[in-house]
C-alpha cells in the first residue's frame, strides 16, 4: 500500500513541535534566578544544538530512508548492543516525558476549568481522554499525524513571537544590569544556565526518526532540521531577552507564568488568556509528535529483533499502532500515579531519569558517527572537521549527562541495565 510521505513543512513542524514543549513557558523564570547572563546560556546551548543536528543529519545522508534516528545511528557504528541500549532508554524516556507534558496540560487547561485544579479524578479522566485521542489520530497514518503536529506549530509559535518581537518595544535597559544576580561566578553561572537550557533543544533529531516516511529524506531532513533549529532557537533567544528586559529579575525569578506577564504588560490583562490558550496548543502539538516517536522507536528495533516482534506490526495505515498503544497504556499508568499523593515524588524522580536517558542516545550517535565516518571515507584531512563537530556533540551531552546529578546519573545507569534481560531474550531467540 503507498503511504504519501512528509515534505519539508511536516517534517519541520516534527522538529518544532517537539523541541518547543510546557518547558519554555516557565523556563524564562528559572533562568531569571542568574540574571542576564542566562542568554548567552542560550546562545551556548544553542550552538550545542547545532553540533548535535549536523551528525544527525550526516548520519541521515549516510542512511538515508532508515527510520529509527538515535538507534539505527547508533547501532550502525557500535553493534547491536549498543543500538538496544539508545533505543530502550530513549523509548522509556518519551513515554515519561509524554505522561509529564499531559499532566502540564491538563494544569493549563485548569485555568479555564477550575474543576481540573480541585478534582484528581476528573483531571485524570480528562488527561486520559488527551492522550487517546492523540493516539487515535496517530494511528491514522503518520501524515495526519505530522499535519495535526503542523498546525499546533503554527499555532504555539504564534504568541511566542509576537511577545518576542512586540516586547523588544517595551524593554527598560536598566533591567539588564543584573548580568548576573547568582551567588556563584560568571563561569559557573554560565555553565549552569547552559546546561539548563540545553534540555530545551531535546527534539531535534525528531526528523530522522520516521526517515523511512519523508519524502527525498537527503534534502529534507537536513532543510527541515537547520530550519528547526533556527527558528526555535530564535523564539528562546529572543523571548527570553524580551522578558527580562521588560520584567526585572528580581520579579522574573518569581513569576508562575513569565510569558503572561509579559503579555499583559504589552497588551493588557486580557492577554494572559491568549498566552494560557498558547501554552495548552503546545504541550498538545508535543504531545502529539513525542506519540508518533514513541511509536517509531520500537517499531525500528523490532524489525532488527531486538524488541518484541508486537512492536514492529502496522495497521492498514501503515503505522506502528501496537506499538503506539503499549506505549501509551505505560503513559496512562505513570499518569494515574502521578494523582496518587503518596507517588508524587516518585514520578517526578522517573521524569529526571528520562532525561538523563534520552541524552544517551546523543552520547551515542556521536561517537558513533566517528566511526562511521572513519570507517567509509578513513582518517584524513575530511575526517578532521567531522571529527571536531563531532566531539563538540559529545562534550555537550557529557556535560548535560554531568548537570543532571550524581542522584540520577547512578539511578540512570541502572534503568538501562534493566533492560538487559531483554535484550539477552532476544538474543537467545535468534
Amino acid at each position: 500500500m503507498s503511504r504519501k510521505k512528509l515534505g519539508f513543512w511536516t517534517s519541520s513542524s516534527l522538529v518544532i513541535g517537539n523541541m518547543i514543549g510546557s518547558g519554555i513557558f516557565l523556563l524564562p523564570a528559572s533562568l531569571a534566578s542568574y540574571g542576564s547572563i542566562s542568554i548567552f546560556g542560550w546562545i551556548i546551548s544553542a550552538c550545542g544544538a547545532a553540533a548535535l543536528a549536523f551528525v544527525f543529519i550526516e548520519f541521515s545522508k549516510m542512511l538515508p530512508g532508515a527510520s529509527g534516528g538515535p538507534y539505527v545511528y547508533s547501532r550502525n557504528g557500535m553493534g547491536d548492543f549498543a543500538g538496544f541500549l539508545v533505543a530502550w532508554g530513549y523509548w522509556i524516556s518519551v513515554w515519561c516525558a509524554n505522561a509529564a507534558i499531559v499532566i502540564a496540560l491538563v494544569s493549563y487547561l485548569g485555568v479555564f476549568f477550575p474543576i481540573l485544579q480541585n478534582s484528581n479524578v476528573t483531571a485524570v479522566i480528562t488527561g486520559l481522554a488527551i492522550v487517546w485521542g492523540v493516539v487515535w489520530i496517530n494511528t491514522k497514518g503518520i501524515r495526519e499525524a505530522a499535519i495535526f503536529s503542523l498546525i499546533t506549530s503554527i499555532l504555539k509559535i504564534t504568541p511566542l513571537l509576537a511577545i518576542a518581537i512586540f516586547g523588544l518595544f517595551y524593554i527598560n535597559p536598566d533591567n539588564f544590569n543584573s548580568f548576573n544576580i547568582s551567588e556563584l561566578s560568571n563561569w559557573k553561572a554560565l555553565t549552569a544556565s547552559a546546561t539548563l537550557t540545553f534540555f530545551a533543544y531535546m527534539g531535534i533529531e525528531c526528523a530522522t526518526i520516521p526517515s523511512g516516511d519523508i519524502e527525498n529524506p537527503k534534502r529534507t531532513i537536513p532543510r527541515s532540521t537547520y530550519f528547526g533549529l533556527g527558528i526555535v532557537a530564535l523564539v528562546y533567544i529572543f523571548g527570553t531577552s524580551a522578558l527580562m528586559g521588560i520584567i526585572p529579575a528580581e520579579e522574573l525569578q518569581y513569576s508562575k507564568a513569565p510569558f503572561s506577564d509579559a503579555a499583559s504588560i504589552i497588551w493588557g490583562p486580557w492577554a494572559k488568556n491568549l498566552v494560557a490558550i498558547g501554552a495548552i496548543i503546545s504541550t498538545l502539538g508535543a504531545l502529539n509528535g513525542w506519540i508518533l516517536v514513541q511509536g517509531q522507536i520500537p517499531a525500528a528495533i523490532s524489525r532488527d529483533k531486538l524488541f518484541p516482534s508486537i512492536f514492529a506490526k502496522e495497521n492498514k495505515n501503515g503505522v506502528p499502532a501496537l506499538s503506539i498503544i503499549i506505549s501509551s497504556v505505560l503513559i496512562s499508568v505513570l499518569m494515574i500515579m502521578n494523582y496518587s499523593k503518596g507517588l508524587v515524588k516518585a514520578f517526578q524522580f522517573v521524569l529526571l531519569l528520562s532525561s538523563m536517558t534520552s541524552l544517551l542516545a546523543y552520547l551515542f550517535t556521536s561517537v558513533s558517527y566517528a566511526i562511521v565516518t572513519a570507517r567509509d571515507e578513513g582518517i584524513g584531512k575530511g575526517f578532521l572537521l567531522k571529527g571536531v563537530i563531532a566531539t563538540t556533540a559529545f562534550l555537550f551531552a557529557i556535560w548535560a549527562i554531568a548537570g543532571s546529578g550524581i542522584e540520577i546519573v547512578y539511578w540512570g545507569f541502572l534503568l538501562l541495565m534493566a533492560g538487559l534481560p531483554l535484550f539477552a531474550w532476544m538474543q537467545i531467540k535468534k
